[in-house]
C-alpha cells in the first residue's frame, strides 16, 4: 500500500514537472507583438538579417503591404554581395515611434556595412504598423 502511494505521488510530481515545462517553453517561444518598436526589431531582424520568409510572415500584415522598397534594398545587398564577394552586414539604430491620425509608424536608420568595412552607409526608414491582433509591420519605405 505504501508503495502504491509513493509511486503515484511520484507520478502526480512527474506530471506536475511536464506542465510546468510546457508552459516555460510556451512563454519563452511565444511571438511578443504587443510593442511596434518590438515587432519592427524582429521583422527586420527576420528580413534584413537572417533573411528567412517563413520567419519575416510573423511579423507583416495580414494583406495590403508595401513593402517593394524594403525588397530592393535586400536584392541590391545580395547583388552586392555577389559582385564583390563580400558580406553586407545590416543593423539598425533606435527605433522613434509615432502615432498620428489613427496610424502608427516606426522610423529607424539602416546602417549597411560591407565585412570588410571598407563601405558603410545609412539611411532613414519607416515602417507602417498596422494593429491585427498584435502590431505587425504592413509597409517599409525609405525616407528622403
Amino acid at each position: 500500500m505504501f508503495l502504491a502511494l509513493a509511486i503515484g505521488v511520484v507520478a502526480l510530481l512527474c506530471l506536475g514537472g511536464v506542465g510546468v515545462a510546457i508552459s516555460l517553453y510556451d512563454e519563452a517561444t511565444e511571438i511578443k507583438r504587443s510593442a511596434p518598436d518590438a515587432v519592427a526589431d524582429s521583422y527586420l531582424r527576420a528580413f534584413l538579417v537572417n533573411r528567412d520568409d517563413a520567419e519575416t510572415a510573423l511579423y507583416t500584415c495580414e494583406s495590403g503591404g508595401n513593402f517593394a522598397q524594403i525588397e530592393a534594398l535586400q536584392a541590391e545587398n545580395e547583388a552586392t554581395e555577389r559582385q564583390y564577394s563580400l558580406g553586407v552586414r545590416v543593423t539598425w539604430t533606435s527605433f522613434d515611434v509615432v502615432t498620428a491620425n489613427g496610424q502608427t509608424t516606426v522610423s529607424t536608420d539602416l546602417v549597411r556595412t560591407l565585412s570588410d568595412n571598407s563601405e558603410r552607409d545609412s539611411e532613414r526608414w519607416q515602417l507602417r504598423m498596422v494593429d491585427e491582433d498584435g502590431w505587425r509591420v504592413c509597409g517599409a519605405v525609405k525616407l528622403t
